[in-house]
């Protein structure tokens, strides 16, 4: 994706990819975004890693409080996204 590729915005995944562990992650991330942020970024991995499990929308609103347009989001980016759910998937093990 074209809008997300430039210096700045490279050294910030450069950083993220530095951090040794998971306090230096979460301090990062707790100073950079909002607790909403964090919260709704984990909820779109937990919807990613549901839909991968063939879990029906109904019950992936119902377990993560997501919306349908939530989950339709994470969806269409998984099937014609970047990849990058698939990837993070993957890492965690769950593909």
């Amino acid at each position: 994706m074209d809008k997300i590729k430039n210096p700045i915005i490279n050294r910030l995944f450069e950083t993220i990819m530095k951090f040794e562990d998971l306090q230096e992650c979460e301090a990062f991330f707790e100073d950079i975004c909002t607790i909403k942020e964090i919260q709704d970024m984990s909820q779109r991995l937990e919807v990613a890693r549901l839909l991968n499990k063939s879990i029906c929308y109904t019950e992936i609103s119902k377990r993560t409080g997501a919306s349908t347009a939530t989950i339709s989001r994470v969806n269409k980016c998984l099937n014609y996204g970047s990849d990058g759910y698939k990837k993070a998937l993957l890492k965690m093990g769950e593909e």
